[in-house]
């Protein structure tokens, strides 16, 4: 089938999704009452649903009575049994694949549960959301007459007890359909290879001679196989090398630090950068417009969404609330019931409300990746924000970073102890020293009331890292590639005490 004929009716197929997107933005609160009764009544006959007696419960009030908010290890004795080919436990469904994610908050590994409803109706329906929306703001797209480069997990599928665990990005590439691997490049066989540098070498190895319209994948190893593919091509930037590139479709991290990197890379006005909000679980957000930070919440992927505030996370205080009692630009942690049979679980993510008609948010953190130890309540995104702001500013970039605190020692007041790896140095690292502080105080008021007079903090301390420090931690870690992220924030400083020791390690064998 020639290719303008297969764009024409992927463009015709994705738009009719279209009509079923007005119904949830015209009535968001009734479409999230009526999934949650459908995910309830579908799981009555389940060794949950009989636990919480489900068959009784006709409203959310009850639900939130009965069924308590939970996190994995609280849900993993019943994941465990699933695993272990044990079905009818958690959800009416066979459960056949887990999703495998470490997270970056232990190195303990999570099985995520991932039904064919998961699949079919949340993971896959938002991948076709994400094309349809993206046409529907460019209708002058070519797109399909291209490929898509995405970058996936770097792990294979294993079997054990009929049931089968890797990562997210291997189980949808492995149940993906005919049309999505006919428009996707490198193949399965390389997208699924385990080993991350000989997996780089294999997909420059294929793709360099397709005609690459989009990409798909997470910024910072997205950002790590395209200049690899420019120095192995000899190619100044990748419109030379792809001149079709129109839209990179990216998610997993804040995008606001690599994005002047991006630009340097693709330099056309014309290209698009359209983010995604989707990890193990589930699905969640997609960006609906061109040009836009916020994205729009999806409310009928079979995930009924509630939000607990920050300011009372955690605390004797913490209250639950339900899409519908939200309030702009407040903090939430976010939890999710699922057609995957996670009942009011904490995925450990916080967003905040940018819009309420529609429900568009911004991710701006995690739940353990704060710092918060003097009340300064620092997410990532406030850190993001400051070093993209600085780098700007002062004409360098960064490549990576983490930040931990200075515990107070007798009198000594505490600070903030970041790492920072720079793909271009800055001038002065006194002056980005003083500007990162400024910079987080006006993006921060809690940290900027914190640092007032260094009454209770000391201006922000920057250690400059090696170069790769970062890539040979993810490296002793066996976490290159696919959806490992370096932890940004922590309340600890065990992961800046790794790099420390790393950096001292390499310099004094120097």
């Amino acid at each position: 089938m020639p290719f303008p004929i297969i764009n024409s009716i992927a463009s015709w197929v994705l738009k009719q999704r279209i009509h079923q997107i007005e119904l949830f933005l015209k009535y968001p609160n009734e479409v999230q009452d009526e999934l949650l009764m459908n995910l309830i009544r579908n799981c009555e006959e389940t060794v949950i649903g009989k636990k919480y007696n489900f068959e009784s419960i006709r409203n959310y009030k009850t639900f939130t009575e009965r069924v308590p908010v939970s996190t994995y290890e609280e849900l993993e004795p019943m994941i465990e049994l699933t695993r272990k080919g044990a079905q009818n436990v958690f959800w009416n469904t066979p459960i056949k694949w887990f999703a495998k994610s470490s997270g970056t908050t232990n190195a303990k590994s999570k099985f995520i549960p991932v039904s064919n409803e998961a699949l079919e109706d949340c993971h896959y329906k938002g991948s076709k959301d994400l094309l349809c929306m993206y046409l529907n703001n460019n209708e002058n797209s070519d797109m399909f007459l291209g490929k898509s480069l995405r970058l996936g997990g770097s792990s294979q599928i294993y079997e054990n007890n009929n049931t089968s665990f890797g990562d997210l990005s291997a189980i949808l590439i492995e149940n993906m359909p005919m049309w999505a691997e006919f428009s996707s490049t490198p193949s399965n066989k390389v997208s699924l290879m385990s080993e991350w540098e000989t997996k780089l070498t294999a997909i420059i190895n294929e793709t360099k001679t397709e005609n690459v319209t989009s990409f798909a994948g997470v910024p910072s190893w997205m950002l790590v196989l395209l200049n690899r593919i420019l120095t192995e091509t000899n190619n100044s930037n990748l419109m030379e090398l792809w001149p079709n590139l129109e839209v990179y479709f990216h998610g997993g991290v804040n995008f606001e630090p690599y994005r002047e990197q991006y630009q340097k890379i693709i330099p056309s006005s014309d290209f698009k950068y359209y983010e995604i909000y989707n990890a193990s679980e589930g699905f969640f957000a997609i960006q609906d417009l061109n040009y836009s930070n916020d994205l729009l919440l999806m409310l009928d992927y079979g995930i009924f969404y509630e939000f607990i505030p920050m300011d009372t996370f955690g605390t004797p205080n913490q209250r639950i609330v339900r899409l519908a009692d939200v309030e702009l630009f407040k903090n939430y942690a976010i939890v999710i019931t699922t057609n995957s049979g996670l009942w009011r679980y904490m995925i450990g993510d916080t967003v905040r409300f940018t819009s309420l008609k529609p429900y568009r948010i911004r991710v701006s953190g995690r739940t353990k990746h704060h710092i918060n130890v003097f009340g300064e309540e620092l997410m990532v995104e406030n850190t993001d924000t400051a070093i993209a702001k600085t780098s700007s500013a002062l004409n360098c970039e960064v490549k990576d970073y983490t930040v931990a605190p200075i515990f107070m020692k007798g009198k000594e007041k505490g600070a903030h102890e970041w790492m920072i790896e720079f793909k271009k140095h800055p001038e002065d690292m006194a002056q980005f020293q003083k500007v990162l502080d400024e910079t987080l105080q006006t993006v921060n008021s809690d940290y900027e009331a914190k640092r007032y007079n260094n009454m209770t903090l000391n201006q922000l301390k920057v250690n400059v890292a090696r170069e790769n420090l970062f890539y040979d931690w993810l490296k002793e870690q066996d976490k290159l590639g696919g959806q490992h992220k370096i932890p940004r924030l922590s309340n600890e400083r065990d992961y800046l005490e790794q790099l420390i020791g790393m950096q001292t390690s390499v310099n004094s064998k120097g």
